[in-house]
């Protein structure tokens, strides 16, 4: 089972608050999310995807690749989010799940294919953030093996935690899942990446040299 929180995006990225306005941030994170349902949509060989989410967009849009929803009503954060999927998940005789979270926009059918081929039996695997510091994909098998507690540096607790059970913990390096969207640098990286993906179309129509100017007209 793949597993997607989303928050409800009218808050989003808030560690951008500085540099785009909140119209613009939820235009990004609606964009972001947009383009990763779709790089799903195109893995013929998927596991199913459950959109953890209250928010009224991404209710729509999971609807729209027939993926399934699962309510988030309470609307606390990725952490309690995942914690209560991962339940309900247990509770339906899932064997594994796939965390991803919803601005990391240059994600692969490609590296996805690479996490399922490199998972063992019983344990995890990682893909932390480009810096090092935040987990921008966890396997894990069981399905509640571990608990996760997403941050800004949640990588190496969770990496300790996967240790901790003894199972096999597989970190792999791939760029596009590295990408994560929380700083004017990673708003540049994205425009100048290739592609032609909602996010970067969106992006690419800031100057950065004057982003906060631009990103609010």
């Amino acid at each position: 089972m793949i597993l997607i929180p989303v928050k409800n995006l009218a808050h989003s990225k808030q560690r951008l608050a500085g540099v785009l306005s909140q119209n613009v941030r939820t235009k990004l994170a609606k964009a972001m999310l947009l383009d990763i349902l779709e790089v799903l949509s195109a893995w013929q060989k998927r596991p199913e995807v459950s959109i953890v989410t209250g928010d009224p967009f991404a209710i729509e849009v999971a609807k729209h690749f027939n993926f399934r929803v699962i309510q988030d009503s309470e609307n606390t954060g990725e952490t309690d989010a995942i914690a209560m999927a991962t339940h309900i998940c247990e509770s339906q005789g899932a064997e594994n799940t796939l965390v991803i979270p919803g601005d990391i926009p240059l994600i692969e059918v490609l590296e996805l294919e690479k996490i399922v081929h490199s998972a063992p039996a019983q344990g995890s695997v990682m893909v932390p953030a480009a810096d090092g510091r935040g987990t921008n994909a966890v396997w894990r098998s069981p399905c509640g093996l571990f608990p996760l507690r997403f941050g800004n540096d949640s990588f190496v607790p969770h990496k300790a935690a996967a240790l901790a059970t003894k199972k096999p913990c597989v970190v792999m390096s791939l760029p596009g899942i590295a990408l994560d969207i929380d700083n004017p640098a990673d708003l540049k990286q994205l425009a100048a990446a290739a592609g032609e993906r909602h996010s970067q179309h969106l992006a690419r129509q800031w100057s950065f040299a004057e982003l906060p100017v631009a990103a609010n007209e």
